[in-house]
C-alpha cells in the first residue's frame, strides 16, 4: 500500500499540469503558474516520499517523467506560443511563428527520455531540469503582470528575446552542464556550501526583486554549479 503513495502524488503532479494547460490556452497566465508551482512541489514531494518509505520502482520512474512531460514541457512551451502570438508578428501572415515555442515541450520530453536510461544522474543533473526550465518560461507572464516595468515588458514581449529564451532552454536542458541536486545527505555546512549559498542568494533576490528574480536564480544555480564543477577538478 506504501508504494502507492508517491505514485498518487506523482499523479496530482500531473492533474496540476493538465490544470495549467487550461489556463494558459485561455490566457489566464497567473493562474496557470500557480498550478505549475504546485504540479513542481508535487514532483519534488513525490521522490521525497519515496525515499522516506523506501518505494522507489521502476514504475514510479516512468510516470514522474511522463507528468514532467506536461507539468515542465508543455506548459512552458504554450506560454511561449503564447507569448509570441502576443508579440507583433506582421510578417507572420500565416500564423506559423507562434508554433515555434513548442520545441521546448520536444526539448523536455527528450531531456526527460534521456535521464531514465541515464544511470549517472542519481548526486548530479546533466543538463537543466525540467522544473527548473518551466520555473524560467512561466515567470515571464508573472513579470509582465506584476513587476510594473515598461522596459522588462518590452524585452519579454519581443519576438526576437522569445525566440533566444527558446533556443537557450532547448539547449540547457540537454546540455551536458552537470548541475548539482538539491539533495542533502546530511545537513553539514561543509558538505553543502554550495547549496546553502544558492538557497540563501535565492531568497534574497525573491525578496528584493519578486518574479523578476526567477530567471536571475535559475543563472545563479547554472553559475554556482559551473563553479563548483571547477572546483571539484
Amino acid at each position: 500500500m506504501k508504494k502507492a503513495i508517491p505514485n498518487a502524488i506523482t499523479l496530482l503532479n500531473l492533474f496540476c499540469g493538465c490544470i495549467a494547460v487550461i489556463f494558459v490556452i485561455n490566457n489566464h497566465f497567473v493562474t496557470a503558474a500557480l498550478f505549475v508551482f504546485l504540479g513542481i512541489f508535487f514532483d519534488f514531494f513525490d521522490g521525497f516520499a519515496a525515499r522516506i518509505l523506501n518505494a522507489q520502482s521502476a514504475l514510479g520512474l516512468q510516470l514522474d517523467s511522463l507528468a514532467d512531460v506536461v507539468t515542465s514541457g508543455l506548459v512552458p512551451g504554450l506560454v511561449v506560443y503564447k507569448l509570441l502570438q502576443i508579440a507583433e508578428l506582421s510578417w507572420d501572415e500565416y500564423h506559423l511563428v507562434p508554433y515555434f515555442g513548442l520545441a521546448i515541450t520536444l526539448a523536455s520530453a527528450y531531456r526527460l527520455a534521456k535521464f531514465n536510461i541515464d544511470d549517472e544522474q542519481q548526486s548530479y543533473f546533466k543538463g537543466l531540469p525540467t522544473p527548473a526550465n518551466a520555473l524560467l518560461i512561466v515567470s515571464l507572464p508573472l513579470i509582465l503582470e506584476y513587476q510594473n516595468s515598461d522596459a522588462m515588458n518590452a524585452i519579454i514581449l519581443n519576438k526576437w528575446f522569445l525566440f533566444g529564451i527558446t533556443i537557450l532552454s532547448c539547449y540547457l536542458l540537454n546540455s551536458n552542464i552537470k548541475l548539482f541536486a538539491l539533495k542533502f545527505k546530511d545537513y553539514s555546512f561543509t558538505n553543502n556550501v554550495t547549496r546553502y549559498v544558492f538557497l540563501l542568494l535565492s531568497v534574497v533576490l525573491i525578496i528584493v526583486l519578486q518574479f523578476a528574480a526567477i530567471p536571475l536564480i535559475i543563472l545563479l544555480y547554472i553559475s554556482l554549479s559551473v563553479l563548483n564543477n571547477f572546483s571539484s577538478k
